[in-house]
C-alpha cells in the first residue's frame, strides 16, 4: 500500500454518505501508522459525525504519530460538531494527505493553514479529480449555489422509453432497475415533472433490500398544481419529505390540500416560456442544502435541463431492444438547430448490468 492506494480508500469510504450527509459533503478518512491502518471513518448520516472523527476514536492513542488521508480538506470552524482540525491536531498526527481544497468560505485553505502553523505537514493533490468527483455535487453547490444534476435514461438502443402504446414496463431488465434504485440511495433527491407522476403515479423510493431507509426526497416540478393529494408522493409525505416546485399564486385550496399530507410548497418565479425557471428552482433547492439531485422523468423536462445546460451527469441505461421511430423518445424536442449547439459529453465509464448497459457521462467542459 502507498499513498495512493490509502486515499482511494479514504475516498471509497467517503462514498458511503453520499445521499445522506447533506449539505455537507462526504469525507472519508483512513489513519495510518507503521503501514497499519490503525482507524477508518466516514461522514455519518446527517452530516455528522465526520470522518476524521470518527476515524480518530477507532484508532485511538495509536494516532499519534501517524498519517491521516482525508477525502476533502478539514474543517476548521465551529458547527454543531467541533474542528476536525482541532482533533486531528490534539490526537498529535504528523502527517495529513488531502487530496482538494474545501471551498466552503469557513474553510477555503483554513483548514490546511491551521494544521500546518501546528507543525503538521500536509501534503495536497494526491488523487484530486478523483476526490472532486466524488464531491462534485457538494463542489457544485458551493460554487454555482446549485446541486449536480444527473439525467437519468432507461431506454432501447433507438433511445426510445416506450412504444407507440405507451407501454413502457419494462425496458430493461431487473438488474437495471434494481441499479437504479442504487442510484436513488446516492443522491439527495430525485426530480420528476408533474406529467410524470400523473401517468404513472410512481413511489420514487429505494426499495432494494437494506436501503429502504435511503429514499431520497422526492421533487415534482409543478407550475400549476396539478399534484393529487392521492398521489403516492404525496399521499406518502410524512414517510418520506415531497416538495413540489410551482410558480408563485397557485390554487389556494389545492396548495392547502398538498401541504395537510405534508408536502413541502416551494414557490420559483417563471422562466421564459411561462412555467417554472429551472435556473432558479435549482438555486431553491441549492439553497436548502441539496447537493445531488437525480432526475427521472419524463422526456419534456429532460430536454427543458439539456436546453438551458442544466445536466451534468447523464446515467444511461439502455436495453439490447430496438423500438423504432413511431415510440416515445426519451428526450423531447428543444428546438436545437445546429450541431455545434447541441450540448456535449463524455463517457466516463460503462457497466453490464445483466442484459443491459449502464453509460456514464459528464457534462463536456
Amino acid at each position: 500500500m502507498d499513498d495512493a492506494s490509502y486515499m482511494r480508500a479514504a475516498i471509497a469510504l467517503a462514498r458511503r454518505g453520499l445521499g445522506e450527509v447533506w449539505p455537507n459533503p462526504a469525507v472519508g478518512c483512513v489513519i495510518v501508522g507503521d503501514g497499519r491502518v490503525l482507524g477508518r471513518g466516514w461522514t455519518q448520516p446527517g452530516g455528522r459525525p465526520h470522518g476524521e472523527t470518527e476515524a480518530l476514536a477507532r484508532a485511538g492513542a495509536a494516532a499519534r504519530g501517524a498519517t491521516a488521508y482525508v477525502s476533502l480538506e478539514p474543517c476548521c470552524h465551529w458547527g454543531k460538531t467541533p474542528p476536525c482540525t482541532d482533533a486531528l491536531i490534539a490526537a498529535g498526527l504528523t502527517r495529513i494527505v488531502v487530496p482538494i481544497e474545501d471551498p466552503a468560505p469557513r474553510v477555503s485553505g483554513q483548514g490546511i493553514a491551521r494544521l500546518r502553523a501546528a507543525g503538521i505537514a500536509v501534503e495536497t493533490g494526491l488523487c484530486a479529480a478523483e476526490a472532486a468527483e466524488l464531491n462534485a455535487g457538494f463542489l457544485m453547490r458551493m460554487r454555482e449555489g446549485r446541486p449536480l444534476v444527473t439525467l437519468k435514461l432507461a431506454t432501447s438502443l433507438d433511445g426510445c422509453i416506450a412504444t407507440s402504446d405507451g407501454e413502457s414496463r419494462w425496458i430493461t431488465g431487473e438488474p437495471a432497475r434494481d441499479r437504479g434504485h442504487l442510484l436513488r440511495a446516492g443522491h439527495d433527491a430525485i426530480l420528476v415533472g408533474s406529467g410524470t407522476v400523473l401517468a404513472d403515479d410512481p413511489h420514487l423510493t429505494c426499495r432494494l433490500p437494506g436501503l429502504v431507509g435511503r429514499s431520497p426526497v422526492r421533487l415534482v416540478l409543478d407550475s400549476r398544481l396539478r399534484l393529487p393529494p392521492s398521489a403516492h408522493v404525496a399521499a406518502e409525505a410524512r414517510q418520506v419529505p415531497s416538495w413540489v416546485l410551482t410558480l408563485p399564486g397557485g390554487d389556494p385550496a389545492r396548495r392547502a390540500d398538498l401541504q395537510a399530507c405534508g408536502v413541502d410548497i416551494i414557490e420559483v418565479a417563471a422562466g421564459e416560456g411561462g412555467g417554472v425557471d429551472l435556473r432558479e428552482a435549482l438555486r431553491a433547492l441549492g439553497a436548502r442544502g441539496l447537493t445531488r439531485i437525480l432526475v427521472e422523468g419524463g422526456s419534456r423536462l429532460a430536454a427543458a435541463l439539456l436546453r438551458e445546460g442544466l445536466v451534468d451527469r447523464i446515467a444511461w441505461f439502455r436495453a439490447a431492444r430496438v423500438i423504432g421511430g413511431d415510440g416515445v423518445p426519451a428526450v423531447a424536442p428543444f428546438g436545437l438547430a445546429r450541431l455545434d449547439a447541441a450540448p456535449g459529453f463524455t463517457r466516463i465509464a460503462v457497466e453490464t448490468v445483466g442484459d443491459d448497459i449502464l453509460e456514464t457521462y459528464r457534462r463536456a467542459a
